[in-house]
């Protein structure tokens, strides 16, 4: 979300939403946040501790085994995986020492076959939306945690696969004394499942919520992340009694008002993005005009665990739209639309030539105007013409627009895509 103060306010998110701190949620179950770019839960059972994630470095890892020995000497002999996302396992590797049984919830929808081929620019992207080739200054945070550890040089990733797979929508255990149940629940991935502790009144939730706007859409490029399931799967932990919500990123939720309260704002405003991207899209309206025009209502729009640090709401009506209806907006002209090049030069031709468009840009960038003066980049770009006056241009509009976004994820993309373009 561009904003006047866009930097401003990610730095003042990034300095209160994950302080380091390691919580006592009841006895025996603790919340680990601030060591690492997702949190963790320690569960101390009879004879063993049960872990919920394990971090996203080895040695962050290793850190976590010296707080878990502070609180106890008993061994990890079980981990629970939220979901697969590399930040919550990659520290699995370094419990290997006391054999744990290391438990996942298989994807409900596979992965599209072939998607490996892609292996190329989603890294590409990846990079790009988690600043990982950015200095601290330049990334300020990664949204919803620190930065991950092998960007800072605390470690690597060290992940052990699980060893109990299950494909239920529900599962009950009793783990070493304590009465857990895992349920499907998928929102921000199709692997995702909440922990309920019944006897603890505690849910940890993965990453179905966390302190901002969720990444119903992910930069870096991803299957649909089907965004009525997500809705129903807040409902779902909405209808558990439960006293307690420990995210996999930022905060946890104390008590029950509490609970109720966040978790059902969190879902309405998610809900409303969806119903009414979906109106629109009845009505005829394209995904330009329909990012464009819709916001939150104002009784969600200026809650604190709302704010578009993460995602966005544009961004998740542009994912709603192509999710359901694909890559045509209805407009006959884009059935066949000119070849990028061909269109440039037409456009550059009609308004006069190259220089024209040089003053147009460099009026738009003083004028402030940043977003209009990248697209004419793009013409000069993509034409062939001024290249190089082109790409410095581009990258000068993309960090002034880098000052105004709220979103982490979408500042690291601005940052780093300047540059790139400044390094060709």
């Amino acid at each position: 979300m561009l904003k006047e103060n866009g930097e401003q306010l990610l730095k003042k998110f990034a300095d209160n939403a994950y302080p380091k701190a390691v919580t006592k949620v009841i006895s025996g179950i603790y919340h680990v946040m601030g060591y690492g770019h997702s949190n963790s839960i320690i569960i101390e059972a009879e004879n063993s501790v049960i872990l919920i994630d394990t971090l996203d470095t080895d040695v962050r890892a290793e850190n976590l085994k010296k707080l878990i020995a502070e609180i106890t000497d008993k061994p990890v002999k079980t981990i629970i995986f939220s979901h697969g996302h590399p930040d919550h396992r990659g520290g699995s590797g370094t419990f290997s020492d006391t054999n744990p049984e290391i438990i996942a919830f298989a994807p409900k929808r596979p992965v599209l076959a072939r998607t490996p081929e892609l292996n190329d620019i989603l890294n590409k992207r990846t990079s790009y939306q988690f600043g990982y080739k950015l200095s601290d200054e330049e990334v300020i945070s990664q949204g919803i945690g620190i930065r991950e550890g092998f960007t800072v040089g605390e470690g690597k990733y060290s992940f052990a696969p699980a060893t109990t797979i299950y494909n239920e929508e529900k599962v009950i255990r009793n783990i070493d004394g304590i009465n857990i149940e895992m349920i499907s629940a998928v929102g921000e991935t199709d692997d995702q499942m909440f922990i309920w502790l019944p006897d603890s009144k505690v849910i940890c939730c993965g990453d179905n919520y966390y302190g901002c706007w969720p990444n119903l859409y992910a930069l870096r490029g991803s299957q649909y992340r089907d965004v009525n399931a997500w809705v129903e799967t807040l409902d779902l932990i909405l209808s558990y009694p439960a006293e307690y919500v420990l995210p996999g990123h930022t905060k946890p939720l104390i008590g029950r008002d509490t609970v109720q309260e966040v978790l059902s704002n969190f879902r309405n405003a998610i809900n409303y993005v969806l119903e009414e991207t979906l109106k629109g899209m009845n009505k005829g309206l394209t995904a330009d005009e329909l990012s464009s025009n819709i916001k939150l209502p104002e009784n969600l729009l200026s809650l604190p665990y709302l704010g578009e640090f993460y995602g966005t709401v544009a961004w998740s009506v542009r994912s709603i739209f192509n999710g359901y209806m694909g890559w045509f907006d209805g407009n006959p002209t884009n059935l066949n639309k000119l070849p990028p090049k061909e269109y440039a030069l037409k456009m550059i031709n009609l308004i006069g030539d190259e220089e024209k468009v040089i003053t147009e840009i460099k009026k738009s960038l003083e004028n402030k105007e940043a977003q209009w003066a990248i697209e004419l980049c793009d013409l000069l770009i993509g034409a062939d013409r001024e290249i190089k006056t082109g790409k410095q241009l581009k990258a000068e509009g993309l960090m002034a627009l880098s000052k105004l976004e709220t979103s982490a994820n979408g500042r690291h993309y601005y940052i780093a895509c300047a540059k790139e373009l400044l390094e060709r």
